[in-house]
C-alpha cells in the first residue's frame, strides 16, 4: 500500500483518500509538459550563468575583504584569469530575460495549484516549499558558497575570520535564493487579493482576447513593462540591488518581475489550453520568428547599452531608451522560449522528466558547487571556454544527483 494512504479506511479516511486520488490525478491530468520543460531548462541556463561568471571577459579583480567596497564577490564569488569574450554575450542575454520568465511560469502554475487547494492549505503548502528552502539555502549553502570569496582574499582557511568578516556585512548575502522570497511574497500577495475579491481560481475568467493574440500580448507586456521598469532604473540605477538581512532584491526590476508573474497568472486563471499557450496555438507555430526577432532585439539591446555605457554616460533620452531596449529584449526572448518549447517540447522522455522532477532542487544546491568547483579549477591551465564548460556540466549533474539522492526522503520529496 502506497504509506501516503492511510491503511485503515474509516469513512473520513475514505474521503481523504478519495480527494486525494482525485486531486493528484487531475494534477496529472494538467500538467502541461512544455512549460515544465521550459522551467527546467531556464534553470539548467541559471546554473550555466553562475557557472561561467568566474571567466567573464570583465569579471572584477578578487576582493582584499569581503568587507571592503564595491562587494562585486556577491555575483562573482570566485574570479578566474582565465577568460572567454563569448560569455559576455552568454550572461548578458540570461540577465535580460531568465528570471522575468521564471516568474512568468511560476505564475502560470499558481491558479491551478489553488484550485486543487484551499486558500489556507495552499499558503501553508507555499511556505513549505518555498519557506524553508529559503531559510536553508540562505542560512547555510550561501555562505558556503561565498567561502571560497573569502578564500581569494588571502586570507586563509580560518572560519573565525570568515565569520569575522561575514558578520561584519551588515547584511547576509542569500545568493540564488532571493528568487524563492520573492516568489513566496508575490504567492502570498496574490491569493490574498483575490480572497479578498472573493473570486476563486477555480471559477474561469470570462476569455481574454490578449490571451488569443500573442503579438498583442507582446506589446501590451513591453509597454507595462517599460512602463515600471523604467523610473525605478533611472531613480536607483539598473544594477541596484536592496538587502535588509537575507531578504535581497534587484530594486529595479521588482515590479518588472512582478508583471511578469501578473501576467503568468493571467494565463493560468483562463486555462492554458484556452490561450495560445499550446502546441497548435499562433504562438508556436511562428516559433522561428520569434526566435530571429528575440536575437535581433537582444542586439539592438546591446547596442544601445553600450552606447549609454560610453558615448552617452548621464544622458536622460538614452538611459529611457536602454530600458525600453531591455523590457524588448526581455519579452521577445520570452515569447521566443515559450514558442520553442512548446511547439518541440510536447512529448514526455525519461532523462527531461526526471530534470523537471529535480529541476527545483537542483536550483537550490548548485551555487556552492559551482563556487567550489571553480576554485578548484584556478589552476588549472585550460582555457576559460572549457573551464566554464566543466563547471557547469559538474555542477549540474552533482547538484542533480544530489536532488534525486534527497528525494528518496518523503519530506524532502514533499518540499522539493
Amino acid at each position: 500500500m502506497n504509506p501516503h494512504y492511510p491503511s485503515v479506511l474509516t469513512p473520513e479516511s475514505t474521503r481523504q483518500l478519495a480527494t486525494q486520488v482525485e486531486s493528484e490525478a487531475r494534477s496529472l491530468k494538467e500538467y502541461n509538459v512544455a512549460l515544465g520543460y521550459l522551467r527546467a531548462f531556464i534553470i539548467v541556463l541559471v546554473v550555466a550563468h553562475h557557472a561561467v561568471l568566474a571567466y567573464h571577459p570583465y569579471a572584477p579583480p578578487p576582493p582584499t575583504s569581503l568587507v571592503s567596497q564595491p562587494r562585486w564577490w556577491g555575483a562573482f564569488p570566485v574570479v578566474d584569469t582565465h577568460r572567454w569574450a563569448g560569455f559576455g554575450f552568454f550572461t548578458g542575454f540570461n540577465d535580460t530575460f531568465f528570471m522575468a520568465l521564471m516568474f512568468f511560469l511560476s505564475g502560470c502554475f499558481l491558479p491551478g495549484s489553488l484550485e486543487r487547494k484551499e486558500t489556507g492549505t495552499f499558503l501553508r503548502d507555499r511556505l513549505l516549499r518555498l519557506g524553508v528552502p529559503f531559510i536553508i539555502a540562505a542560512g547555510f549553502l550561501a555562505p558556503l558558497a561565498y567561502y571560497p570569496a573569502f578564500l581569494q582574499t588571502g586570507s586563509g582557511w580560518s572560519l573565525a575570520g570568515f565569520w569575522k568578516q561575514w558578520s561584519g556585512l551588515g547584511n547576509w548575502p542569500a545568493g540564488p535564493a532571493w528568487f524563492l522570497w520573492v516568489l513566496l511574497g508575490f504567492d502570498v500577495v496574490t491569493v490574498v487579493a483575490l480572497s479578498l475579491r472573493g473570486n476563486s481560481a477555480s471559477v474561469r475568467q470570462p476569455p481574454y482576447v490578449l490571451t488569443q493574440r500573442p503579438f498583442a500580448f507582446f506589446a501590451l507586456l513591453v509597454l507595462l513593462s517599460a512602463a515600471v521598469y523604467i523610473p525605478m532604473a533611472l531613480f536607483f540605477g539598473p544594477m541596484d540591488w536592496k538587502s535588509w538581512g537575507p531578504f535581497t532584491f534587484q530594486t529595479s526590476r521588482l515590479f518588472h518581475y512582478a508583471l511578469y508573474f501578473l501576467a503568468g497568472v493571467l494565463f493560468g486563471r483562463q486555462g492554458l489550453e484556452r490561450t495560445f499557450l499550446t502546441a497548435a496555438g499562433a504562438l508556436a507555430k511562428r516559433w522561428a520568428l520569434w526566435l530571429i526577432f528575440s536575437l535581433c532585439a537582444f542586439a539592438f539591446a546591446t547596442v544601445i547599452t553600450i552606447l549609454v555605457l560610453t558615448s552617452h554616460i548621464g544622458s536622460m533620452p538614452w538611459a529611457i531608451a536602454g530600458g525600453g531596449a531591455f523590457s524588448l529584449s526581455c519579452a521577445a526572448s520570452g515569447f521566443a522560449f515559450l514558442a520553442i518549447f512548446l511547439r518541440f517540447a510536447g512529448v514526455r522522455g525519461k532523462l527531461f522528466d526526471s530534470l523537471s522532477a529535480n529541476c527545483y532542487g537542483i536550483y537550490l544546491l548548485h551555487y556552492p558547487l559551482v563556487s567550489w568547483l571553480q576554485y578548484g579549477m584556478l589552476n588549472v591551465s585550460i582555457p576559460g571556454f572549457l573551464k566554464g564548460a566543466t563547471v557547469t556540466f559538474g555542477a549540474l549533474i552533482l547538484s542533480w544527483v544530489l536532488t534525486a539522492g534527497l528525494r528518496c526522503s518523503p519530506l524532502v520529496r514533499r518540499i522539493i
